[in-house]
């Protein structure tokens, strides 16, 4: 596992359990066959969101799950905590607008997302871009993989990734990390994905 994985881990209680429960072979092997196992790992996984009153049609959602798990192996993040910022920005509602503009899945405002387009690799073709669950996804990851990076510290980076750098830098001096109710809702939603869900093998990057 590589060092921002580990940061990651680092930063939030494991409740271990058996992880046959969830998809009928242990976890430690669940990704060892290639792709087949794979393909039960994601079912399982959106057997899993269904179950956490995520209300989207079973294709899409699987579709979903398949980006989120493969985009944030690109970034060396924890699938497990994309899918804890997906649920508790957007509940995988990937049309939602919030009071202050932001869109989609990540709950992505368009001012950002004209800024990291580029770098993220997205071609942005207005605003309504930002509901496509594809480029939302990437941007949002992109975002968050970077906020990680600056910050070295999971409750920092995602307080920033709420409130924005500026606020998060300037709140830093002097305080310790942020516990404010969205880092706690992503942080405990996350802790609930780690206690089910299985951690990407190794041996696939």
């Amino acid at each position: 596992m590589k060092w921002r994985a580990k940061i990651l881990m680092a930063t939030v209680p494991i409740v271990f359990f058996t992880g046959a429960a969830l998809t009928g072979i242990p976890f430690e092997n669940a990704f060892a066959n290639g792709s087949a196992e794979k393909n039960v790992v994601i079912e399982r996984i959106v057997a899993y969101l269904k179950g956490k009153d995520v209300d989207m049609k079973e294709d899409k959602l699987k579709a979903v799950v398949h980006k989120v798990y493969d985009e944030a192996e690109q970034y060396d993040l924890d699938y497990r905590l994309a899918l804890a910022v997906i649920k508790v920005e957007s509940n995988f509602k990937h049309d939602v607008v919030s009071r202050k503009g932001a869109r989609g899945l990540f709950q992505i405002k368009p001012s950002l997302a004209k800024y990291i387009a580029k770098d993220a690799g997205v071609t942005l073709n207005g605003d309504q871009s930002l509901h496509e669950p594809d480029k939302n996804i990437k941007l949002g990851l992109y975002h968050l993989s970077k906020l990680v990076e600056d910050f070295k510290n999971l409750p920092t980076a995602l307080h920033a990734y709420n409130v924005g750098i500026t606020k998060t830098k300037a709140r830093r001096a002097g305080k310790g990390e942020p516990n404010t109710t969205f880092t706690k809702r992503v942080l405990k939603e996350y802790e609930k994905n780690l206690s089910v869900l299985p951690e990407r093998d190794d041996t696939e990057r």
